[in-house]
């Protein structure tokens, strides 16, 4: 038996989340022009992956709990393979490979991870990862991939990432762990400053003090009383008990200069701006197909990050979840934008994600059967998970082949048969979606109207007097002189194209 240690109460929750019809994995595709050598994504993989510690670990599930175990068999070649797309090996054939992926469990006995690269993509190369969601969340396995990149074809070697501490099981106490989650929210909640990080540290280890912060304690508990009596999701072709089948498909890139351009000319985020477009892309899909849209709407699980700057790559999983209910009924494309821009800018003020993870947590510790149940009812809550990574913005190579795109998708739990993912990278922006077959079979349909719906908010800025923006939006200036900003920025955006 290899050396040991104890797995964290959120990576346990999510080592036992695991079902048929929805494994817990973390699934990325990476692009390239250029044919990759199998050879040389191995050694890219052995030297800088491999270099941490988790990555050579199994992970073990006993009655006592959950561990990470040395594998003393460790062969990193098990873990990077190589295949070929049939022909045309275009992207409609990557991703049914993918969807195949998707479904299919990672070897248990082994360090739960593989990385399989298609030698025939495209005229250049594809390499698929996958992940499990126990090892680390979405925001820190893309700085693991992206560990493995040069910033200059020359291949610039990086530095190994730093292997993370392992904390000593215990070590501060046996509540530490469920109660830190907890500490957290309340130091958000009562604003502590930097300089007070002590004090919120002795909370983490006497949870005791905790309880002198009442209000505080109020705020969470008002968030966990709005979690459990959330009413059930719309039903929607898009909601229903999931299958083992699945289906993925990905947006080409939009230019995210374009993005900006009009956020800033319509006092909106790049965020709103892209989830407007996915509520619209929504709304379109089931209009399509002859469903009724008026009133719709429809809830997601968001991932927040929760990372502090000293966790900075570390591996596990620091985030907690924030429900954003989308306004799928609502037609106009600017009203339905400054909708989505005004339920976002409450969720700010919103401890859900700090307070989902202590959840998360605690049911980490708790039987399984407990943290099902808990799940499924959450699950029923919600149609689909959505995630957006911002990437990097300047072009990486990988063993010598330019980075051209990359796309990934984040698990669903329990019975959720939906993933939205928005990624940017290199000044593009794409979506990507996973979706249950036998309730979207054609995710591309619903995936090519992703890219319209925002052209018609580009469209309508240009075309309707800026008088007839919505209410919720008011001017920031004199009309004259905001209207002709307006115009000075709509001719930025056309020159984009």
């Amino acid at each position: 038996m290899g050396k040991r240690e104890r797995m964290s109460a959120a990576d346990t929750a999510w080592l036992r989340m695991d079902r048929p019809s929805n494994l817990m994995m973390i699934v990325g595709v990476m692009m390239f022009d250029e044919a990759i050598p199998l050879e040389a994504l191995r050694r890219v993989v052995g030297e800088r992956l491999c270099a941490q510690r988790r990555f050579r670990q199994r992970a073990v599930l006993e009655f006592t709990g959950a561990y990470w175990e040395d594998d003393e068999d460790f062969d990193p070649d098990f873990h990077v393979k190589a295949a070929a797309l049939p022909r045309p090996a275009g992207q409609g054939e990557l991703e049914s490979l993918v969807a195949d992926l998707v479904a299919t469990p990672l070897d248990a006995t082994r360090p739960l991870w593989q990385f399989l690269l298609v030698e025939n993509y495209l005229g250049g190369s594809a390499v698929v990862a996958r992940i499990h969601h126990c090892i680390a969340d979405g925001i820190a396995l893309m700085g693991v991939l992206l560990s493995m990149t040069d910033e200059s074809p020359a291949g610039r070697p990086a530095a190994p990432a730093a292997e993370p501490a392992a904390a000593e099981p215990g070590a501060a106490g046996p509540w530490a762990e469920v109660l830190a989650p907890v500490a957290n929210a309340m130091a958000g909640a009562i604003r502590m400053s930097g300089a007070s990080w002590e004090k919120y540290w002795s909370l983490v280890a006497n949870p005791g003090q905790a309880f002198d912060y009442a209000r505080a304690a109020a705020s969470v508990g008002l968030e966990l009383a709005h979690l459990a009596t959330l009413a059930d999701d719309a039903p929607t072709r898009f909601k229903g008990k999931p299958g083992t089948v699945k289906r993925v498909a990905w947006s080409a890139p939009m230019p995210l200069a374009e993005i900006k351009a009009l956020g800033r000319s319509l006092g909106c985020s790049v965020n709103d701006l892209l989830l407007s477009s996915v509520a619209g892309a929504l709304r379109g899909y089931l209009a399509g197909k002859g469903d009724a849209t008026e009133g719709v709407e429809i809830r997601a699980m968001v991932p927040v990050n929760l990372r502090e700057a000293a966790d900075a790559g570390g591996l596990g999983n620091r985030f907690g979840l924030v429900e954003v209910v989308l306004p799928v009924g609502i037609e106009n494309p600017l009203e339905r934008l400054y909708e989505v821009k005004r339920r976002m800018g409450q969720k700010k003020k919103s401890l859900q994600a700090p307070v989902t993870f202590g959840l998360l947590s605690v049911l980490g510790l708790m039987p399984k059967v407990v943290q099902e149940q808990v799940l499924d009812l959450l699950a029923r809550k919600a149609t689909a998970v959505m995630t957006n990574v911002p990437g990097p913005q300047t072009p990486l190579w990988l063993a010598g082949a330019r980075l051209r795109r990359i796309m990934f998708w984040v698990p669903q739990s329990g019975d959720i048969g939906m993933g939205v993912s928005i990624l940017s990278y290199d000044g593009g922006v794409q979506l990507g979606l996973i979706t249950d077959h036998a309730r979207v079979p054609d995710p591309d349909e619903l995936v090519g109207r992703f890219q319209p719906e925002f052209e018609k908010l580009l469209y309508q800025v240009l075309l309707e007097p800026w008088s007839e923006a919505p209410a919720q939006q008011p001017p920031a200036s004199p009309p004259r002189r905001r209207q002709a900003k307006s115009r000075k920025s709509r001719k930025s955006v056309i020159s984009t194209h």
